[in-house]
């Protein structure tokens, strides 16, 4: 890798000012000064130091969010703010990416990495990677919606979706509810309660796969995830 690219990507700056960087003597690389920005480094196998920093090189990032409402799902956007908006400067030089997509009004577990092979992967219908939702229903959930859901029901459009596992948390004239299905079809989960005759009136992400939600992260925040669950993601869960 370009020594230029990798300082670059690391956030020491623009090429160009990179460049005035190498110019300076300021940049080492096992301990021998470098200067040409053309210089090919491997950033795993050898120790290279910016004005005496060692730089900590990483080729990719992983981040949880907890996604707060009227935020959307997107790396760029004229009108709304995004959830690439609420990175810092050193987690949004990576040129991250979300992994699929909460709806704007929808809160909760918000994947961002630029490892797209990983996205592919948790996104892919052959998978089958489970997400699961807590949401709140304007209406009495029954078991029979239970069974509808098991069955898979038919959306507005004619699709039949996957059996998805319906679990009545709290009954009431607004019930609390877990969901777990193994698709991300458009506003999946409010229109399959349209479809046995109910509402969503408050949705949240809760799990991805084998990863939770962390329960300490505020809305707007997130963290990066640890290697070990970068590893459970890779692996995968089906049900």
């Amino acid at each position: 890798m370009r020594i230029d690219k990798m300082l670059a990507n690391m956030g020491f700056g623009t090429r160009k000012e990179v460049k005035l960087l190498l110019k300076k003597g300021l940049v080492r690389v096992n301990e021998e000064i470098v200067k040409e920005a053309k210089s090919n480094v491997n950033p795993e196998q050898q120790l290279v130091t910016v004005n005496g920093e060692q730089v900590e090189y990483k080729e990719f990032i992983y981040l949880m969010m907890n996604k707060p409402q009227g935020v959307i799902s997107a790396t760029e956007d004229k009108y709304d703010q995004t959830v690439i908006d609420l990175l810092q400067k050193e987690d949004s030089i990576f040129d991250p990416f979300p992994v699929g997509r909460l709806d704007k009004d929808t809160e909760g577990l918000l994947l961002i990495t630029n490892d797209g092979q990983l996205a592919h992967q948790l996104l892919s219908p052959k998978k089958h990677v489970p997400k699961t939702y807590f949401a709140h229903i304007n209406d009495v959930v029954t078991d029979d919606d239970i069974e509808a859901f098991a069955r898979g029901v038919e959306l507005d459009d004619g699709y039949m979706t996957k059996p998805g596992i319906l679990t009545i948390v709290e009954s009431g004239p607004t019930s609390k509810i877990e969901l777990i299905i193994t698709e991300g079809k458009y506003h999946q989960v409010k229109r399959m309660f349209e479809a046995v005759g109910k509402k969503v009136i408050y949705l949240q992400r809760i799990k991805m796969g084998p990863l939770p939600l962390d329960e300490t992260l505020e809305l707007g925040e997130y963290r990066e995830l640890s290697e070990e669950e970068v590893e459970e993601l890779r692996e995968g869960n089906t049900l």
